[in-house]
C-alpha cells in the first residue's frame, strides 16, 4: 500500500520574492485548528550561510496553501544557542498553545549540499568551547504559540552535546505523561544496541523537563533495506485502533533516499508496535522529489486527520512541500493485516536497558 501523492504538488515553492524563501521551502508542520490548515515551512534563501526561519500558510482544504505573512514568522535568535538556523518544526496542542519542537544549530550551517554527507559550517575552537559551538551541533529546541505569529522559546529539550533531531511530542497525554520521540545520531554501537541511528522514546510529567529522563529503545532499522537509519517523522495521530505514526528510512547507513513508513501503536502503551510496514508507503519517484537540494528524498514533518482522511506533509528533495493523502480506515486495515502485524513488539524486549 502506498499513499496518494496529490496531482498538484508540489503545494509550495521557493518565492523569488522573498529573498528569504527565495531557494528552499520544505519540511513543514502542520496541524489543524478546527477550521484551517496550519502549515509552519522551514525556509531559506540564496546566501552563503544559509540561514533558515520559518514562513507560514494557511489553507481550508489541505492541500491548497497561502502564505500569509510578507517576513519569517520565526527565526534564529540574537545571541542565543539557536543563533544560526532553525529547521524542520513539528507542531502538536495542548490546551490553549501550540507547541512547536524545531532543530537548531548556533551558527548557520552554509551551503550543506555542496559538502561532503553530513558536513556543515564549524567555528574556529580553541579546544575549551562546549561541544555545541565546537561542533557547531543540532540540537532541538521547544516553542509555544498561540496565534503562529508570535512565539515564546521555552529551551532546549535535548542534551548540549548530542545531535539529537527528529523529536517530537504525542499530542496527548498518556497515563499522565508526556512522551517524546528522538534520535541521537551518537546512540550506535554495542552499547546501544543498534548499528546504525535510530527511533528512543521518554516520558516526563514536564514538556521541558527531559534531559534526566531515561531513554527507552524504540524502534531500529533492518540492515540491508531501504530503511538502515530511521528517525520519526510527525506526531503520532490518535485512532480507533490505536496511534498511527510515520518515520523516514534511509538506505545504505543513512546516504542513500529518503523513504516513509507507518507504525501502528497501543493506545495505552505506545512502546507495544502492532504493525509496521514491510515496504515504504511513500517514496521519492517524481522530479520534484529527484532534484533539490538532496536528490531522492520525501520528508515528512506533520500530518492531520480529517475524517477518514490522513494527510501527510512533506518536504521534497529538501526544496519544495507535497502532501499525499490516505484513508484512514483502509490504513488501519493494512497496519492490522497479517503482512504487516508486529507478533513480537521490539521495545517490549528492551524496557530493562533504558539509558
Amino acid at each position: 500500500m502506498e499513499l496518494n501523492k496529490f496531482e498538484g504538488n508540489p503545494i509550495l515553492c521557493p518565492n523569488p520574492e522573498n529573498e528569504w524563501e527565495s531557494l528552499i521551502t520544505c519540511n513543514p508542520g502542520v496541524i489543524h485548528d478546527g477550521e484551517k490548515f496550519i502549515m509552519l515551512y522551514r525556509c531559506a534563501g540564496n546566501d552563503e550561510q544559509h540561514v533558515i526561519r520559518f514562513g507560514l500558510a494557511e489553507s481550508t482544504d489541505g492541500f491548497h496553501f497561502e502564505r500569509v505573512s510578507n517576513v519569517p514568522v520565526f527565526g534564529p535568535s540574537a545571541d542565543g544557542p539557536d543563533s544560526g538556523c532553525v529547521e524542520d518544526p513539528r507542531i502538536v496542542r495542548f490546551g490553549d498553545a501550540y507547541y512547536v519542537t524545531y532543530a537548531y544549530r548556533p551558527l548557520a550551517p552554509g551551503r550543506y549540499w555542496t559538502f561532503p554527507h553530513d558536513v556543515v559550517l564549524k567555528p574556529k575552537s580553541d579546544g575549551f568551547a562546549p561541544v555545541a559551538w565546537s561542533e557547531n551541533m543540532g540540537n532541538t529546541g521547544l516553542a509555544m504559540t498561540c496565534d503562529f505569529r508570535k512565539y515564546r522559546r521555552l529551551g532546549r529539550v535535548t542534551e548540549s552535546r548530542l545531535d539529537d533531531r527528529d523529536v517530537m511530542f504525542f499530542p496527548e497525554k498518556i497515563n499522565g505523561m508526556y512522551y517524546m520521540l528522538h534520535r541521537p545520531k551518537q546512540y550506535v554501537g554495542k552499547q546501544y544496541g543498534v548499528e546504525y541511528p535510530s527511533i528512543w522514546l521518554k516520558r516526563s510529567d514536564d514538556l521541558l523537563s527531559w534531559e534526566n529522563k531515561p531513554s527507552q529503545l524504540f524502534l531500529t532499522g533492518r540492515k540491508g533495506t531501504w530503511e538502515e537509519k530511521i528517525g520519526a517523522s510527525a506526531p503520532p495521530l490518535l485512532t480507533a485502533k490505536g496511534w498511527i505514526m510515520t518515520y523516514h528510512g534511509v538506505e545504505h547507513g543513512g546516504t542513500g533516499n529518503y523513504r516513509v513508513g507507518l507504525l501502528l501503536l497501543d493506545k495505552d502503551d505506545p512502546t507495544r508496535i502492532i504493525g509496521r510496514t514491510p515496504n515504504p508507503v511513500l517514496q521519492p519517484t517524481e522530479a520534484y522529489e529527484k532534484c533539490g537540494m538532496y536528490a531522492g528524498c520525501v520528508f515528512p514533518t506533520g500530518n492531520v486527520i480529517l475524517g477518514d482522511t490522513l494527510y501527510v506533509y512533506y518536504g521534497a528533495a529538501d526544496k519544495y512541500v507535497g502532501v499525499a493523502t490516505a484513508s484512514v480506515s483502509q490504513l488501519l486495515g493494512y497496519l492490522l493485516s497479517d503482512e504487516c502485524r508486529v507478533r513480537d513488539s521490539f521495545p517490549e524486549k528492551l524496557n530493562e536497558e533504558c539509558l
